[in-house]
């Protein structure tokens, strides 16, 4: 075992706790601590909260910016839990010789698609509504939760990578969906492949589609991407479904759109800002869902999420660069 390396848990509620196997693999490469840290704490606080750690397994927050690295001693590696790296910032990492990895999308891809649908068929059917009413001994009252069918409506998926066109074929092959696909990375001919019409126009989308489902990476150019002018150009009535990040909808402007009618459904798996809490605006609507960013919670997926991460640790002790490296030092590497 080399003592020198130690390694953080950072903010992850699943890892190592359904695979032990996984934290044992650890231990062989050093101390293992665990860290549940503010969402929001400045760089600097974290810094000290993580110093002498050189290795770190991150969960989508805490954010580690400029003002982190600038405090924080040698630190080799941060493997994200998960495929975003929206919460790390690459170039301060670059420059502190710290490696940046990500588990393989292909990994969570369809854990996530199937939740997203999953969620959106939740509330378009009133499934939630409908179960509490039973519980509360009033099945009789089933005729107030008539809701809507997902086949063949129009569709619109925004964002097309590994996911979203898991998604798209979801929708298409699963569903007779006619699929509509906004992605500026991504080719027709590419999305065909999944089933889905490339439309080179978010206006175009959100103008015919039923319903909307979110799977885009979150970048500089997508923050707040459906705001009081996307939610204005959308069909009334309209139900969306949300399993990337929050920041990509400005979530006064949806409730806005909930309070008035146009959005008649709303099921998300991500916030803003996360943990939410009881008392998010979104949650004084009977027509939204939110689960606490559990997409990824397949038994299948965990395992898969879990061992890449051990398997960044062991290569970085070993002085491998992994191979879903986001950002990549030299420094390290055999």
């Amino acid at each position: 075992m080399s003592n020198e390396h130690r390694i953080a848990i950072v903010n992850s509620s699943s890892f190592g706790k359904i695979f032990p196997d996984h934290l044992e693999r650890l231990n062989k490469l050093g101390e293992v601590k665990s860290f549940n840290v503010d969402s929001e704490i400045d760089g600097k606080s974290l810094a000290e909260t993580l110093n002498g750690f050189n290795v770190i397994i991150s969960s989508v927050t805490p954010f580690f910016t400029q003002e982190f690295f600038e405090h924080k001693d040698e630190l080799k590696l941060i493997s994200r839990h998960g495929i975003g790296y929206n919460n790390i910032d690459l170039e301060a990492a670059k420059a502190h010789d710290t490696i940046v990895s990500i588990v393989p999308a292909l990994v969570e891809r369809d854990a996530v698609a199937e939740n997203n649908v999953t969620n959106l068929l939740s509330v378009m059917r009133q499934t939630g509504p409908a179960a509490q009413r039973v519980l509360d001994d009033k099945w009789e009252e089933r005729a107030e939760f008539v809701g809507h069918g997902l086949s063949g409506k129009k569709v619109g998926v925004i964002g097309v990578g590994n996911i979203g066109s898991r998604v798209v074929e979801i929708l298409n092959y699963g569903f007779r969906c006619e699929v509509m696909a906004y992605d500026p990375y991504k080719s027709a001919m590419e999305l065909e492949q999944f089933g889905a019409r490339k439309v080179e126009e978010l206006d175009e989308l959100l103008e015919n589609a039923d319903v909307i489902a979110l799977c885009a990476s979150l970048n500089e150019g997508n923050y707040h991407m459906l705001s009081e002018a996307q939610f204005g150009k959308m069909k009334d009535n309209v139900y969306l479904s949300n399993t990337a990040r929050g920041a990509l909808i400005k979530e006064e402007a949806l409730v806005a759109a909930l309070e008035s009618g146009k959005v008649a459904g709303f099921a998300t798996d991500v916030l803003e800002e996360e943990p939410g809490r009881a008392n998010h605006p979104y949650l004084s609507f009977k027509n939204v869902l939110m689960t606490p960013h559990t997409s990824a919670y397949t038994m299948e997926c965990l395992e898969g999420m879990g061992d890449k991460c051990v398997t960044d640790c062991e290569d970085i002790v070993q002085g491998k660069l992994s191979g879903t490296a986001v950002q990549a030092t030299s420094r390290y590497v055999k």
